[in-house]
């Protein structure tokens, strides 16, 4: 299988377009403020259209439909939470990081349980990141995959490097503003891709909808409390856990806040960006569940590595190199590369502005010379996107790359939700309070992650499902630290 020149005409021009206009902002004069925060000069559309970018990476652009031929809707109950929890970040999240003014997300821990709250918070905040890069740069490599046959670590490798540089070199400017233009191009080609697969169907969307609805495919999973299983009500508290911490304490999203010209900017920009990505998650499980139905009544189209459900994250770069018209093809791969592309670039230069702001600025080198930040901002990004790097390589073989990622979210994210929680709910001024609530915490993850290993060694089998381990973590560290703050309080009464 090969790539038509018109094809390759487009994805070229594509990515010749981004990393040029990344590299472009290298040789503007800008400050390690303009860098992470834009200056306080981008626009609320703009922005807006950049905090869904973020929101869809290649994780909603390839693993949402392979989720939906997998199985079901189960997964698109995490969309429903979305505005529940953006009403909470535009209400209390958003006023409280303009009142900050920093450019890090962390220093308000600081500011109420002192440095050690700040650095636990931005060392779960890399991990989690280094997770989801891993993640979406394996999903950008399957469909070059399935068009070249590369392997999928060469892929990975050449492709990392590529955004890497585009990501380092441009800021947090260039990444906004590229961010608007590649949501238009993948919702663009989504939609393109909806409407091809329907006019495939002999009887198009009603013919769908009927083996969809046979094989129980629109399912948004059991209404049961069974909270073993991935039920509706899981992934409903699972999903709103997730997006307070995305909207509340994720240095993607706050950089944003403060980036935007006003407090009034920064919430239009929360709202546009969430609320978009409701009927655009919603597309892609539509998409997802059309190609289902377009196998099932053409099973000789699909080859016999990719006829089992264990490959489904592959159906959709198969479907997309194999099935679409020329010109078509070449918009689909450059979508995919822009929705990863726009979440890559975000992560490393929030990741960047992490290191710098809640590491060198603070105890390695406290006394930085203002010339030298750009250069730890460069050295950052690329350190992070070679680590990216090997772990998209360690993705490689997963079955399911969104399991995958919901899983390794929980555990990484440490509860860091938890401890804002604290912060900003109670008046505990004390250090003991959410260092015990941490700890417990971390050992609730802990159980719940590892607790099949845990059971053969003699501790109890927590018998719940393994996503809710950001829900029960964040919770325990509230819970906790609220009652020692309490105690402790009683204590100095008498």
């Amino acid at each position: 299988m090969s790539l038509s020149i018109i094809d390759l005409g487009i994805f070229l021009v594509y990515m010749a377009g981004i990393v040029g206009f990344g590299i472009s902002y290298y040789f503007k004069k800008r400050t390690s403020t303009d860098y992470v925060t834009g200056g306080g000069r981008l626009p609320a559309w703009a922005l807006g259209m950049s905090i869904f970018a973020t929101y869809v990476s290649s994780i909603s652009f390839l693993a949402l439909p392979g989720n939906a031929y997998q199985s079901n809707w189960n997964a698109f109950v995490f969309s429903l939470s979305i505005p529940f929890a953006t009403l909470i970040a535009v209400n209390f999240f958003v006023p409280l990081y303009r009142k900050i003014q920093s450019p890090s997300a962390y220093a308000y821990l600081e500011n109420r349980f002192g440095l050690w709250a700040r650095i636990y918070a931005s060392f779960c905040y890399l991990l989690t990141q280094m997770a989801r890069m891993g993640a979406i740069m394996y999903l950008l490599a399957l469909p070059m995959h399935a068009l070249f046959g590369w392997s999928i670590s060469t892929i990975i490798v050449f492709t990392g490097l590529g955004v890497m540089v585009y990501a380092m070199l441009g800021g947090i400017e260039a990444v906004v503003w590229t961010d608007a233009i590649q949501a238009i191009i993948l919702i663009t080609g989504a939609v393109g891709c909806l409407i091809l697969i329907l006019w495939k169907m002999p009887e198009g969307l009603e013919q769908v909808l009927a083996i969809a609805i046979r094989d129980e495919k629109l399912s948004l999973g059991s209404f049961s409390f069974d909270w073993k299983e991935s039920t509706f009500w899981m992934v409903l508290l699972y999903g709103l856990f997730i997006n307070l911490q995305n909207f509340g304490v994720d240095q993607s999203y706050i950089q944003r806040y403060v980036g935007a010209r006003s407090e009034k900017d920064a919430k239009k920009s929360t709202w546009l960006g969430s609320l978009l990505y409701i009927p655009v998650s919603l597309l892609f499980f539509m998409i997802g569940t059309a190609l289902y139905a377009y196998y099932q009544i053409n099973p000789q189209l699909l080859p016999l590595e990719l006829s089992g459900l264990d490959q489904s994250d592959k159906i959709f770069p198969y479907f997309i190199v194999s099935s679409l018209p020329k010109g078509l093809t070449g918009l689909m791969i450059a979508s995919i590369f822009a929705a990863g592309m726009s979440t890559l670039s975000t992560s490393i230069n929030s990741s960047a502005t992490v290191i710098l702001e809640d590491h060198f600025k603070k105890y390695i080198t406290p006394n930085l010379p203002k010339k030298s930040e750009m250069n730890i901002l460069y050295g950052a990004s690329f350190t992070m996107g070679l680590i990216s790097i090997g772990v998209a390589l360690a993705f490689n073989g997963v079955q399911s790359a969104l399991d995958a990622w919901w899983a390794l979210a929980s555990i990484f994210s440490g509860g860091i939700l938890g401890l804002f929680l604290l912060g900003f709910l109670t008046k505990i001024r004390s250090n003991i309070p959410p260092l015990i609530g941490v700890l417990t915490g971390l050992l609730v993850i802990a159980w719940v992650s590892l607790s099949d290993m845990l059971s053969s060694y003699g501790f109890p089998k927590l018998a719940v499902h393994k996503n809710l381990a950001i829900v029960l973590g964040t919770t325990a560290i509230f819970l906790v630290g609220f009652f020692v703050g309490a105690f402790i309080k009683s204590l100095k009464k008498y």
